[in-house]
């Protein structure tokens, strides 16, 4: 039966919400131009408008995920994006792997952030609040789907699968429900994708709040006093994006398998540059809360780093990148919406910008070198030119489709290889900007002549010196650019942890934010350098096989096959598969795949075997993903067992093959890094022609090449699976199969009913063997056994050594302390203003 209400319910909360951020926006408008006596009525009914507002958006959500939980499989979003197979941590992430949810989610934070502002920005609440409400009045627009002529306004999530697909079942019952959805990107099924979009989405919604205070300050021609309360938005805003781009670096080294966790895709480039230009703008306002200097500078950049971030959600979202990206989204009709959006907010910004200008104050001295000014200034412009180098190459497909839309004809193409084009320039700039936060530090904390800077770079450079040499040796670090990174990172860190220790002895905790953030951005340095420049590949093929004609000669040099249970050696290790298995609620631990069999149902089985205190033989067991093979990978060292790892692959049609995740050891100094590149697909054997062998109780002989025991038959009195009949007769071989060094045991069943046989093979889908008990021969104490063979059960494995890759994780995580450390600074200088009423 076809659930309408809950559809009808979101629609008409979209209606809610999009008229009551217009309201808001009208009545914050009215707050703002009233008289004394007016505003008190137009800041209550402004706050009821957009909590009216905030309250359909959250109802607009729930709506969407009440479809998905329930597998309301008659509205297209769930049909499309979920399936009865995900747990619920999943189908939160198929609540934003479309367009419209992850819009929703965009609206949501902006909500949760415009209630946040309006409780604690009194003086700021009018203008700021009337961006904020157009903004969102905007993105609601985004998700109302409503169509007038060939006018097609955003596009719903609560649409039926009836109306937007013109399948013929629904010609014939227009009430069709599917039983079951397409299901989730097996790529998104990962924990990362469960918090990376809600992270990245609320540095995307964040870099609203410095916007709107920018143009609420130049609106009331406050033209710097803005910068007070933005700061630590700004901040937050920053260590917010920068965490959602590191989940999503991290969530594409253990779930993507091309080894890395930056691949330059457009997707990544349009996120990565609003943020480096919004870094900028936080060391030029607080350059310009220090000494009056940067204003300028800093509106240009607040306003690019906003503009910036609806450029990326244009390009990612409008279908523009076409096929120049894995990440982006197809075109759902929105592309002009999107542009309008960019171009409106542009053109507020430019207005106000532009009318403030000459009135904006600016400071007349002139910065010498040795001031921080200078190297602040230096420091942003890097930042500018590392965003403009990624940015301009990025935006090739939009700049192609912009001419092809007048009539013209480009052959502007982005570069082919975009690892390698990418990586050389931004390479210089971080190792610049390495060495300016080393320097630069110095300045800022005390005045500076040729002299001063001297004596104070003299210690740290000595230290990095010794320190970089030490590293160099030890790591074998030949090439010489590299030798240039390892001597800036270090530099960076020693130097910061210098003014770190100094700030320590002298101060507070709270003022040691930029120093924390540079210490890490060096450790970063070093391990993204040793990380992607020193990886080492240790799976070897030493067989000459070529294992897919469709792979370059350099993949199939750099993979290895492993047949199950025989061990190859691979550098170091002894490596042994041990074949597949399963995830199972409850179970701690992977469970072999091969005592599970499937009831039909999904994600359900019946276990054939008992497996240690979990589930007994006959129990039906629950499985997290039963599409999901993990594979056992056992890594010896002189004999003894080391460790294993489990990387997963899936064969997904509509994915177009193997999708596979790696699962990586970890030590502190390096990752080993695995994963499954292709796999013996047993689903549908297709068995060889018939061998025969003949052999006695107690007999040695070879099935196939396996060396096998006949360790005798026995008559049974029941066969499970199988109702005996009176004067049947069940005759069943034992046989004991030798595979290196595992045993197997196999019992083939031969039943004799008047005079009619049966035979009851046993299938091995790891040694890919079928064996059938085909007669017996009393006379001559013999039996028959006919052996089908298929493929043996193996996988094609490549293995990569990470050298000190946890230095950039650990980089990562201090750069962010760093901010935190800056967040609470700043916010509480900014109270402090705010409670002596100057704010």
């Amino acid at each position: 039966m076809i659930n309408t209400f809950i559809g009808n319910l979101g629609h008409m909360m979209t209606i809610v919400a999009f008229v009551s951020a217009l309201v808001a926006a009208f009545a914050y408008y009215q707050y703002y131009k009233a008289n004394e006596l007016e505003k008190k009525s137009w800041q209550r009914f402004s706050r009821i408008a957009f909590y009216i507002h905030g309250v359909s958006s959250v109802l607009i959500a729930f709506s969407l995920f009440e479809i998905i939980y329930n597998h309301r499989f008659e509205y297209f979003y769930a049909y499309s994006h979920s399936s009865k197979a995900l747990p619920v941590h999943y189908m939160i992430s198929s609540f934003w792997e479309g367009q419209e949810g992850a819009f929703i989610l965009w609206i949501f934070w902006n909500v949760i952030l415009g209630v946040i502002l309006i409780h604690t920005n009194k003086l700021w609440e009018a203008p700021v609040m009337i961006v904020f409400a157009l903004v969102q009045a905007f993105l609601v627009s985004m998700i109302m789907g409503v169509v007038i002529g060939d006018l097609k306004i955003g596009s719903s999530p609560f649409i039926l699968l009836r109306d937007a697909t013109p399948a013929p079942i629904f010609e014939i019952n227009p009430d069709f429900v599917p039983e079951d959805g397409t299901g989730l990107n097996p790529l998104l099924q990962n924990i990362w994708m469960v918090i990376h979009p809600p992270t990245l989405f609320l540095g995307y919604a964040s870099t609203l709040v410095p916007f709107a205070f920018l143009i609420g300050g130049l609106a009331l021609k406050r033209y710097s006093e803005w910068i007070r309360p933005a700061l630590p938005w700004a901040i937050f805003s920053a260590m917010i994006l920068g965490m959602g781009i590191l989940m999503g670096a991290y969530w594409a080294y253990v779930t993507l398998n091309f080894g890395g966790y930056w691949n330059w895709d457009p997707v990544e480039n349009a996120v990565y540059v609003p943020w480096l230009i919004l870094v900028a703008a936080v060391h030029t306002m607080i350059t310009f809360k220090k000494s009056s200097t940067a204003l300028k500078t800093s509106i240009v950049l607040v306003i690019l780093s906003f503009i910036l971030v609806l450029y990326a959600t244009f390009l990612v979202r409008s279908g523009v990148l076409g096929d120049a990206s894995v990440h982006s989204f197809t075109d759902l009709g929105l592309s002009g919406q999107l542009l309008i959006y960019m171009l409106f907010f542009t053109a507020v910004a430019l207005f106000f910008t532009i009318r403030a200008w000459k009135h904006i104050p600016t400071s007349e001295r002139e910065a010498s070198v040795y001031s921080r000014e200078f190297w602040i200034f230096i420091g942003a412009t890097t930042l500018g030119l590392m965003g403009f180098q990624v940015i301009l190459p990025t935006s090739i497909p939009a700049f192609n489709a912009l001419i092809e839309s007048f009539g013209g004809i480009s052959n502007m193409a982005p570069p082919a290889d975009q690892i390698e084009f990418y990586t050389k320039f931004q390479l210089w700039f971080g190792i610049a900007l390495a060495l300016l936060t080393a320097v630069g530090q110095f300045f800022w904390w005390q005045k500076m002549d040729k002299k001063a800077l001297k004596d104070a770079l003299l210690t740290p450079y000595i230290v990095s010196v010794v320190a970089s040499a030490l590293i160099i040796v030890a790591a074998k670090v030949y090439d010489w650019k590299y030798m240039i990174i390892v001597v800036a990172g270090t530099f960076t860190v020693v130097a910061n942890a210098v003014i770190l220790s100094r700030l320590l002895k002298k101060s507070t905790f709270k003022l040691a934010g930029g120093s924390l953030a540079h210490i890490g951005l060096g450790m970063m340095l070093i391990g993204i350098m040793f990380s992607s420049g020193y990886s080492e590949t240790i799976s070897i093929n030493m067989s000459g096989l070529t294992y897919s004609n469709s792979w370059e000669d350099e993949l199939n040099k750099e993979h290895v096959l492993l047949w199950i249970n025989k061990p190859t050696q691979m550098k170091d290790y002894t490596v042994i598969y041990r074949g597949r298995q399963k995830k199972v609620v409850g179970v701690p631990e992977y469970v072999p795949a091969k005592i599970l069999e499937s009831t039909g149902n999904v994600n359900e089985a019946i276990a054939l075997e008992d497996y240690k205190d979990f589930f007994k033989k006959g129990d039906v067991v629950d499985i997290v993903l039963e599409e999901n093979d993990y594979f056992k990978i056992d890594y010896f060292q002189n004999e003894v067992l080391k460790f294993s790892l489990a990387p997963m692959s899936q064969f997904n049609q509509g994915m177009g093959g193997l999708i596979s995740s790696p699962d990586s050891k970890i030590y502190l100094n390096k990752d080993l890094y695995t994963y499954v590149a292709a796999m013996n697909d047993y689903e549908d054997p297709e068995w060889k022609d018939d061998e025969f062998y003949e052999a006695s109780p107690g007999e040695q002989f070879h099935i196939a090449d396996f060396v096998t025991y006949f360790d005798g038959a026995e008559v049974l009195q029941e066969v499970e699976g199988y109702v005996l009949q009176e004067g049947d007769v069940a005759v069943r071989a034992n046989l004991r199969v030798l595979d290196y060094d595992v045993e197997k045991k196999l019992t083939p069943t031969f039943i004799i009913r008047n005079n009619q046989v049966g035979k009851l093979p046993v299938v091995d889908n790891e040694l890919g063997i079928k064996v059938t008990l085909d007669n017996i021969v009393p006379e001559e104490n013999k039996f028959v056994f006919k052996v089908n063979r298929y493929q043996k059960d193996y996988v094609v494995m490549k293995a990569i050594v990470k050298p000190y890759i946890n230095l950039l994780w650990l980089g990562s995580i201090i750069t962010l302390m760093g901010f935190t450390v800056a967040i609470y600074r700043r916010f509480d200088e900014f109270k402090k203003m705010r409670d002596k009423g100057m704010e």
